[in-house]
């Protein structure tokens, strides 16, 4: 391996564990909004429960990882199993380093989307930012007919749309009818008890089911980050692809790291939109909630779906507002959140494209660089602007209606998709 493939490839590992960190705090809000809400944890237990389970969750399968590593690009996966010796290596593999850029590429475009929608309070998908961005690379490094849209066998359905696509718009649904009926079943059984009582005791339900999530999202967003530096070791030839490809042990411990260390950073904002924003929640209806997200979520890692937790959670957070008598869902919050759902994987699409025709436009190591150059500057505007209306642990559990930024948030994102 050359100097410059090692550059890069350094360049993506670490890219890659940022969009992971990112990944946690812009999800943290899947796993403890209902709980923080409903008063069942304190901020910082709700982060440092959700970031230790996050990292038990991310060592426990790798079939999302090796699901990312295979369900982008077409061609990479030759029929007889065996990756296409085009892109591996850098010497005899004509798209290996061509390959590199656009797993750079991608990255940032799921970067600078997981940050934008953090900065709105919007709940957005990080899974759709990464394949977005992904696609959109390889579009503008191979051309769209080398995406895996349907996969190697369209009865399996094993590419972007089986795997991604189509999830996406079915989980939350399925959520959301888990959500609603269980909700309507836990009020129906405990009619007969005080509202302080029940309200006492599912607290101590949240906690458990909160937790689920929290490992559930462990066990199906980290493996991502795992895939893509996979993908990224197999383009420099650091992989031997003529056994079984196997996540390196290495790859494991630093992605499972890196979401669990985002993942206590505490992603307030978007906390607040799903906990407050959405619907006012009680216990029963957080526990309901997140025993929905949690069981659809690790259904689909066991089946190598690379969901979006933010849908599953949103819809599950809608369902249990249904589900009970006289609850209101913020109908107007709820789609906005929508409007981004819809836009998240083609706007992460463009970032990652524009991102690789820089990259490629510039001789040897400067394109990678300036690409890098690029995130850190976005990275750190975002920052700044966040600082001027900060949601932090004292005002992530406070009512919708009664604090003055929420509005502006929500105004702001309807201006974006409008």
């Amino acid at each position: 391996m050359t100097t410059a493939t090692t550059v890069i490839l350094v360049m993506v590992v670490v890219t890659a564990l940022a969009f992971d960190f990112t990944n946690g705090f812009h999800d943290t809000g899947n796993a403890m909004a209902s709980s923080i809400a409903t008063g069942a944890l304190s901020p910082k237990a709700a982060v440092t429960l959700a970031a230790t389970l996050d990292l038990v969750g991310a060592l426990i399968s790798v079939k999302v990882a090796l699901t990312i590593t295979n369900a982008v690009i077409d061609g990479i996966q030759l029929k007889n199993g065996l990756p296409n010796p085009e892109y591996i290596g850098t010497e005899n593999g004509k798209q290996g380093t061509l390959l590199l850029l656009v797993v750079l590429a991608g990255l940032v475009g799921g970067i600078v989307w997981n940050l934008f929608t953090w900065l709105l309070g919007l709940p957005s998908s990080s899974s759709h930012a990464l394949l977005g961005g992904l696609v959109g690379a390889t579009i503008a490094g191979f051309g769209f007919s080398q995406v895996n849209w349907l996969g190697h066998s369209t009865e399996k359905l094993d590419g972007v749309v089986g795997k991604v696509l189509l999830p996406s718009l079915i989980s939350p649904v399925i959520a959301f009818i888990v959500a609603a009926v269980g909700t309507r079943i836990v009020f129906k059984l405990t009619e007969k008890m005080g509202e302080k009582f029940r309200e006492s005791r599912f607290r101590w339900g949240q906690v458990g089911s909160a937790s689920l999530v929290a490992l559930a999202h462990g066990t199906n967003d980290a493996q991502k980050t795992m895939g893509v530096i996979t993908l990224a070791l197999i383009a420099a030839g650091e992989i031997d692809v003529t056994k079984e490809i196997s996540i390196p042990l290495w790859v494991k411990i630093s992605a499972a790291v890196a979401i669990a260390l985002g993942t206590y950073l505490g992603g307030w904002r978007i906390m607040r939109t799903l906990g407050k924003g959405i619907v006012d929640i009680n216990a029963p209806q957080g526990f309901a909630g997140d025993t929905s997200t949690a069981s659809v979520i690790l259904a689909s890692s066991g089946l190598g779906f690379a969901l979006s937790t933010t849908h599953v959670a949103s819809g599950s957070i809608m369902g249990a507002g249904v589900g009970r008598k006289g609850a209101e869902v913020r109908w107007s919050v709820a789609g906005r959140m929508a409007s981004a759902w819809a836009i998240t994987f083609p706007a992460a699409a463009v970032v990652g494209g524009l991102m690789l025709a820089i990259g490629r436009a510039l001789p040897g190591l400067l394109g990678p660089s300036v690409v890098m150059i690029i995130v850190i500057g976005v990275s750190l505007l975002i920052w700044v602007r966040s600082r001027k209306d900060p949601v932090d642990k004292h005002s992530v559990g406070k009512d919708w209606d009664a604090e003055p930024d929420a509005a502006p948030v929500v105004e702001a994102a309807h201006h974006v998709h409008h």
